[in-house]
C-alpha cells in the first residue's frame, strides 16, 4: 500500500492534537482508568495463591472477571447513549472499585461463590471509558484529520494497559501483599474515571438522539456492524492465545523471560505501527485499511508456525503487533460510519466486548491445546480478515465515503 505524505504540518500533528484542549486529560484519564483491566486478573490470581487456593480457582475467577467486563461494556454503553456519561461513570467506577476492595474480605478460597459474585460485580461495573472516549472525539476534535490522529494515539497506547497493568499488580503484591494490589487497582480505576468524568467534554456530552430506542437490539440491528464485530472477535482470539503461546514457548526453550517479553513485544509493535499509521494520509477508505491491516496481522504470525528460537519468536510478535493499532483505528472509524445516530457509545462498546470475548476464548482454546497456539494466532485472524473482505464488498456503498 502506498502512502501520501501530508507535509510538515502533519509531522507535528500529534503535538497539535495533544495540545488541543482536553485531549491529553481524556487520553491520560482513560489510560489510567483502564489499568484495572490489566491489573485485576493478575491481582486476583495473586490473592488466591496467597491464600493457598488452587490455580484452577484463580484462573476461573480471572476468566470470570474478563467475561463480565466484556458483557458489561455494551450494557453500560447503551445507558451512556440514553442518559449521558456523567451519571453512568459516577455510578460504575465506585461500584467496580468497591468490589475490588471487598474481594480480599470474602476469603476466596473459603467462600469461592461469594468471591465469584464480587468479581462479577467488578467486571460488570467496569466503566465504559474506552467506548466513551471514542464517542467524545467528534466533539473534542471536529477536524477529521486531527480526530484520526487522536484515534491512532488512542489505539496505540491502549496496549500499555496490558504491559503496565500486570507489572503494577505484581509490584504492589510483592511490596505490600496481594490485597494491596487490589487496593491499587481500585484507586487507579477511580482516579482515571474521575479525570474523565470531571472533564468539560464528558460533562457536556449529551445523546444526539432521543432516549427512546426504536429497536431493542440497538446497533446490532445493522448487518454491517454484526459482520464487523464477528471479524474482530477473531482478532481477540489471537490476542488471547498469545500469553499461553508465550508460556508454552518459554517452557520448550527454557527461556522464562519469553512469558513477559512476547506480549510486551506485541504492544511495542502496536504502538509503533499505530503512530506510523497516524502520521500519514493513507489512500482508500477506513474499511480498506481494516482489511489490509487484518491480513497483515494474521500473516505476521506465520513466522511462529515452525516454532522458532526465542529471539525470532519475539520479532514474530513485533511484526503482527505493528498492524494491530492500525487495525483497531480503522475498525473504530468504520464503526463510527455504520453506527446509528445516538448509539455510537454502545456500538464502540460492542466492538470492545467482542474483542474481549475473543480473548477469553483464545486463552481457553490455547490452554486446552497448546500445540495449536501458533495456528490460533495466525489462522483465526486470517479468517477474520476474510470476513472483513466480505464486509467491504457487501457494504461498500456505506463504507467507501
Amino acid at each position: 500500500m502506498s502512502t501520501t505524505p501530508v507535509g510538515r504540518a502533519q509531522d507535528s500533528s500529534y503535538r497539535a492534537v495533544l495540545g488541543s484542549p482536553h485531549v491529553a486529560r481524556l487520553l491520560g484519564g482513560t489510560l489510567i482508568g483502564r489499568l484495572p483491566t490489566g491489573m485485576a486478573p493478575v491481582a486476583i490470581l495473586l490473592l488466591v495463591r496467597a491464600e493457598h487456593g488452587s490455580l484452577a480457582l484463580a484462573g476461573l475467577l480471572g476468566a470470570l472477571y474478563g467475561l463480565a467486563a466484556a458483557i458489561g461494556q455494551p450494557l453500560l454503553g447503551r445507558l451512556v447513549d440514553r442518559y449521558g456519561q456523567t451519571a453512568i461513570l459516577y455510578g460504575a467506577a465506585p461500584a467496580a472499585s468497591t468490589a475490588f476492595l471487598l474481594l480480599p474480605c470474602t476469603g476466596p478460597t473459603r467462600h469461592p461463590v461469594l468471591a465469584a459474585l464480587t468479581v462479577l460485580v467488578a467486571g460488570l461495573a467496569t466503566p465504559p471509558l474506552e467506548a466513551g472516549l471514542r464517542a467524545l472525539w467528534p466533539q473534542v476534535l471536529p477536524d477529521p484529520a486531527r480526530r484520526r490522529a487522536a484515534l491512532s494515539l488512542d489505539s496505540s497506547t491502549q496496549g500499555l494497559v496490558f504491559v503496565i497493568g500486570p507489572l503494577l499488580a505484581t509490584g504492589f503484591a510483592a511490596g505490600a501483599g496481594a490485597p494491596a494490589a487490589l487496593t491499587a487497582t481500585a484507586a487507579l480505576g477511580l482516579l482515571g474515571a474521575g479525570l474523565v468524568v470531571t472533564a468539560e467534554p464528558s460533562l457536556a456530552w449529551r445523546p444526539s438522539a432521543p432516549a427512546e430506542r426504536a429497536h431493542r437490539m440497538g446497533p446490532l440491528r445493522v448487518p454491517g456492524l454484526r459482520v464487523l464485530f464477528a471479524a474482530l472477535t477473531g482478532t481477540g482470539v489471537a490476542l488471547g492465545a498469545v500469553n499461553v503461546l508465550a508460556l508454552a514457548a518459554a517452557e520448550r526453550h527454557h527461556a522464562s523471560w519469553l512469558v513477559g517479553v512476547m506480549p510486551a513485544a506485541l504492544s511495542v509493535g502496536s504502538m509503533l505501527g499505530g503512530l506510523a499509521y497516524g502520521r500519514r494520509a493513507w489512500p482508500g477508505s477506513p474499511a480498506r485499511h481494516l482489511v489490509a491491516a487484518s491480513i497483515g496481522f494474521a500473516a505476521g504470525w506465520m513466522v511462529l508456525l515452525p516454532d522458532p528460537v526465542p529471539a525470532v519468536a519475539v520479532l514474530g510478535a513485533v511484526l503482527p503487533g505493528s498492524f494491530l493499532a492500525p487495525l483497531l483505528t480503522a475498525a473504530f472509524l468504520t464503526v463510527d460510519r455504520l453506527s446509528p445516530e445516538g448509539e455510537s457509545t454502545e456500538a464502540f462498546a460492542w466492538l470492545i466486548a467482542c474483542i474481549g470475548v475473543g480473548q477469553a476464548a483464545g486463552t481457553g482454546l490455547a490452554s486446552l491445546a497448546s500445540a495449536a497456539g501458533p495456528l490460533l494466532v495466525s489462522l483465526v485472524p486470517l479468517a477474520g480478515a476474510c470476513v472483513a473482505l466480505w464486509l467491504l464488498r457487501r457494504f461498500n456503498h456505506l463504507l467507501s465515503t
